[in-house]
């Protein structure tokens, strides 16, 4: 929890011009707050019997009190106003660093943690950071100095009676940390479950269709209701421990209340009235009640700042994530020739071994040797890694040993902005955010012209239904492309990468969702952006790959095969028989 604090500390110094402003505030109207009872002590004392009072003597007491009620109110809103400039500047820079902290990790991360979860962390854990900071922020303040004022008031009217109540407070304290130190572990547990309720839920709303097809829908609602039910049983928990605070403590401080008025009243009439009047004894027992006013405030928000700190502790995890190493400082010269075509590289595989999990291998001791615009295909059954060398390529997942050169420099040499920016992709999982259709081509150029934007539409043969939806290059697609069909989605992603225009393609089962009468117009706009450039292509319909340069056929992580299509059917061997099954009826 102190390395918790500090961190969150050190977001906050950016604005230690409004935490100073938010303490001179305080200062100023817990000053004016204590003051009021002193106003009200001589009031009473103006009071000299049933129904005798000096009215003289009373007026500028009450003007007074006009004046510091409204200052205690102007300056109760100034720190009120710079408390809540820190909390919520400083969640937003948090939200900021989580945000890009994650575009910076690795794709193992994201595929390793529920999306659900990553998500609830940037919305509800930060949310919930800024709950806790404010209040604690605005209860440290306000209790520090009325702390201190209190103490400063009572002495100065009566130290034997400020004694008793310094020396009975501190039990509250103690009530109060026992308490907390029990409940903070239901809190960081009640966080960790709804970041895990979040990701159940984010991952069956996603795939509603999957779990209507399968008739699944009890089953998902009583996956639910397990995981709301330990959310409950630690929620309540939580919540339980730490409402047990503040009765605690107000328990205590209404001993103390008691005690000083027992303890005042009977040294008023014991020692002398002149002394310790009554006007007096009323003023105490203000200050006595304000002096525990903060004990029983900062219990009261105990729950927000402890679930805050079991936020912040998630949040800070990812802040501590192992990023991708990005070192490389070496640029590839030459993409664009001084003939405005595109240039195009060589790619080495040597000696590379890889695994998703540490002792399982998947790849080992691959080599593979493509030259400058050669059509690579990579063939064989699911799960033999096809998808990883992309992965491995594009610097998505890091070799283990070995290594990839393009254009013979290695590729973690290289900046991964520059090395990906060399490459274009179409995958099998169509991607597309919610916004024009305009907008979604030219994600990876954004500042492309429209005659640009449509010219790659129609090389895509996209262009023909685009024109006939409602608005046109300008219609809204919802949220990952729901209101077209995923034939669609897929000509769309294609456009994006002709757009792009790369020096590199890697096409993987890039016409899965289109129509074998579009898959032929879109292969030969293919066949054309792929004349000159390097490009691998991963592909389980065999008839698409025949014109490929070199196929690699894989097994189990290995390449067991690599030839030009002809080559291999020659040779009989494991490519035969893929081929051969694919048409067997023909």
């Amino acid at each position: 929890m102190k390395e918790t604090v500090k961190r969150l500390l050190k977001y906050t110094k950016k604005y230690n011009a409004f935490i100073a402003g938010a303490f001179f505030s305080s200062v100023i109207s817990v000053s004016l707050m204590l003051y009021g009872p002193i106003l009200v002590g001589e009031a009473i004392d103006n009071i000299l019997d049933n129904g005798i009072v000096d009215h003289s003597g009373m007026i500028p007491i009450l003007i007074r009190l006009i004046f510091t009620i409204a200052g205690t109110a102007v300056f109760q809103w100034l720190m009120a106003f710079c408390t809540n400039k820190v909390a919520y500047k400083t969640v937003q820079d948090l939200r900021v660093d989580v945000y890009a902290k994650i575009n910076r990790l690795p794709l193992k991360y994201i595929d390793g943690h529920a999306h659900g979860d990553i998500i609830s962390r940037i919305v509800n854990d930060v949310d919930q950071v800024s709950e806790g900071l404010l209040q604690g922020l605005t209860q440290l303040f306000t209790g520090i100095v009325t702390i201190i004022g209190t103490l400063l008031f009572m002495l100065s009217i009566n130290g034997f009676i400020t004694l008793v109540v310094v020396v009975i407070t501190p039990l509250s304290l103690f009530v109060a940390s026992f308490i907390a130190k029990r409940s903070h572990k239901m809190f960081v547990k009640q966080q960790a479950t709804q970041g895990e309720l979040s990701g159940y839920i984010e991952e069956l709303m996603g795939n509603q269709k999957i779990v209507k097809t399968f008739g699944y829908e009890e089953k998902a609602v009583e996956g639910f209701r397990e995981i709301n039910n330990r959310l409950y049983v630690c929620g309540q928990k939580a919540q339980f421990y730490s409402s047990l605070t503040n009765p605690s403590t107000r328990f205590v401080n209404g001993i103390v209340y008691a005690a000083v008025a027992v303890i005042g009243s009977i040294y008023a009439l014991s020692v002398n009235q002149t002394l310790f009047t009554v006007g007096e004894i009323t003023c105490f027992l203000t200050y006595a009640n304000q002096y525990t006013k903060p004990f029983n405030e900062i219990t009261a928000v105990v729950t927000q700042v402890q679930a805050a700190f079991a936020a912040a502790n998630r949040l800070f995890e990812i802040l501590d994530e192992k990023e991708v190493v990005d070192d490389g400082k070496v640029e590839i010269p030459g993409i664009v020739k001084e003939n405005g075509d595109k240039q195009t590289f060589s790619l080495s595989i040597k000696n590379v071994y890889f695994s998703y999990i540490p002792g399982v291998p998947l790849i080992e001791n691959m080599n593979v040797e493509v030259a400058p615009g050669e059509r690579v295909a990579i063939v064989g059954p699911t799960g033999c890694g096809k998808t990883t060398i992309i992965n491995l390529l594009m610097r998505f997942y890091e070799v283990d040993k070995g290594s990839i050169c393009v254009g013979g420099i290695n590729i973690k040499d290289m900046p991964v902005d520059s090395l990906r920016s060399m490459f274009g992709m179409v995958l099998q999982d169509t991607w597309l955010f919610n916004g024009t259709v305009k907008e979604n081509i030219a994600y990876g150029r954004p500042d492309a012209s429209e005659e640009e934007i449509i010219e790659a539409a129609k090389a895509a043969h996209a262009d023909y239904f685009i024109s006939r939806l409602p608005h046109g290059y300008n219609t809204v697609i919802s949220e990952d492309g729901g209101n077209i069909s995923q034939g669609q989605k897929q000509l769309l992603c294609i456009a994006r990468v002709m757009l792009a225009d790369p020096p590199m393609l890697i096409l993987d089962e890039a016409t899965s969702n289109i129509d074998t009468r579009t898959e032929i117009y879109v292969q030969k706009a293919f066949d054309e952006m792929m004349r000159g450039r390097t490009t691998f292509i991963v592909a389980h319909r065999l008839s698409t790959i025949k014109e490929a340069d070199i196929i690699l056929v894989m097994k189990d992580g290995k390449i067991i095969e690599q030839g030009r299509h002809e080559e291999l059917l020659k040779r009989g061997g494991f490519y035969a028989e893929l081929y051969n099954s694919q048409f067997a009826g023909s």
